[in-house]
């Protein structure tokens, strides 16, 4: 994307002056979103465009090809949702693998349950770049504290490299369009299956039940041959389509970890949320009917 909106996207590293224009995605035939913003990066790196808005709601907004990822404004929403329900149903968190999350929140969230060691494996190191220099509100320093490793690989040749190696894995990747298709594959599942130590979790999230369906139900199917638990859950992300927006865990029973357990593994590990409590926790896995309709015919093992 141009200075002037339209056209190839700025040569790569450029930053182009503030220009107020619209952007947005489509969701559906006949819906679209439309934000009116200031664009204030814009470069095409090796796998992907990327741009960065000022919104005056939202703060500082990253697209990805055009698909809103982050908003400095409702970032904690999703993040929050993706990372806590994992790890607080784990009585001790050391290692954990993060794949995607070039943003950083998740790791920013990751780090709050008091790991020992966190690797991020990101495919893009642009996304990295950019996140750090227009929206460094969402790592939050992250990426400097000691116990963070930062690998750009491939997430799903990483996983497989290692067994028994995590106490968690939390994939913050992209829908399943093109190259993040593998992300959603059962010989992906299977290798961080056995990339997760013995009661470990794995947690991804799996896009929007009502305008994303085919995406939910690939992963609820896939998931199902390789881990013996798979709940799925729902959180809320203003910028996502249609705002419900879900997330899939497999390993130990997430639903089964009571409210007051929740609380007490907060409160040991000082963590203070803005969205997730014990009982979103709780509520979360309380699926819609129509949801229960999508992953109805995913048998479990």
């Amino acid at each position: 994307m141009t200075a002037g909106g339209s056209g190839d996207a700025a040569p790569k590293g450029r930053a182009v002056p503030p220009i107020k224009q619209a952007f947005g995605e489509q969701i559906a035939e006949g819906f679209h979103t439309i934000y009116d913003g200031e664009l204030l990066h814009s470069e095409r790196s090796a796998f992907q465009k990327i741009d960065v808005y000022e919104h005056p709601h939202f703060g500082r907004v990253l697209t990805l090809d055009d698909l809103i990822q982050t908003t400095e404004q409702d970032e904690f929403t999703y993040h929050e949702m993706l990372v806590h329900p994992a790890l607080c149903g784990l009585e001790r968190v050391e290692r954990v693998l993060i794949i995607g999350g070039g943003d950083g929140g998740t790791l920013r969230h990751v780090l709050m349950h008091g790991p020992t060691n966190v690797v991020m494996c990101e495919i893009d190191d642009a996304v990295v770049r950019v996140c750090q220099e227009f929206l460094p509100s969402v790592a939050a320093g992250a990426f400097e504290d000691p116990r963070a490793h930062v690998v750009f690989a491939d997430g799903a040749a990483f996983a497989a490299e290692h067994k028994d190696a995590f106490d968690a894995i939390i994939v913050d990747g992209s829908d399943a369009v093109g190259p993040a298709t593998v992300l959603f594959s059962e010989a992906f599942y299977g290798s961080c299956r056995r990339a997760l130590r013995n009661g470990g979790v794995f947690v991804s999230q799996t896009g929007s039940p009502m305008f994303q369906a085919d995406e939910f139900l690939l992963a609820q199917r896939n998931l199902a041959p390789v881990f013996d638990v798979v709940e799925p859950y729902l959180g809320y992300v203003p910028t996502y389509p249609g705002g419900l927006w879900s997330y899939t865990a497999a390993g130990p029973g997430l639903s089964s970890v009571p409210p007051d357990v929740v609380r007490a593994r907060l409160d040991a590990r000082g963590i203070t949320t803005r969205f997730y409590t014990p009982e979103v926790h709780r509520a979360a896995f309380a699926l819609p009917a129509f949801v229960q309709e999508l992953r109805a015919p995913v048998p479990q093992r």
